[in-house]
């Protein structure tokens, strides 16, 4: 993914915290846009646990191996009818 792609979902106002999606299977959150720093060559993800605010520690990713960015929560589920008569 491109470095402008993932900025533009890390500045998307109001923020929505998103998912990162990596070719080696890996899933990163990003719960606040601050956590996460992209630069042409690496996004440093910023890991739980946190101590007032500061991340634990940082994943480092290459751009070019972030396959996919969705929302973290996700679609809303649908709950199904119950059918008149059954329990």
């Amino acid at each position: 993914m491109r470095p402008h792609e993932i900025l533009t979902h890390l500045r998307k106002q109001p923020f929505e915290p998103i998912r990162i999606l990596v070719s080696d299977g890996a899933t990163y959150e990003v719960r606040h846009p601050e956590i996460a720093a992209v630069s042409q060559t690496t996004v440093a993800i910023g890991l739980e646990p946190f101590a007032e605010g500061v991340p634990a520690r940082f994943a480092y990713c290459d751009p070019v191996h972030i396959t996919r960015i969705e929302p973290l929560n996700g679609s809303k589920t649908r709950r199904r009818a119950k059918r008149p008569g059954r329990k």
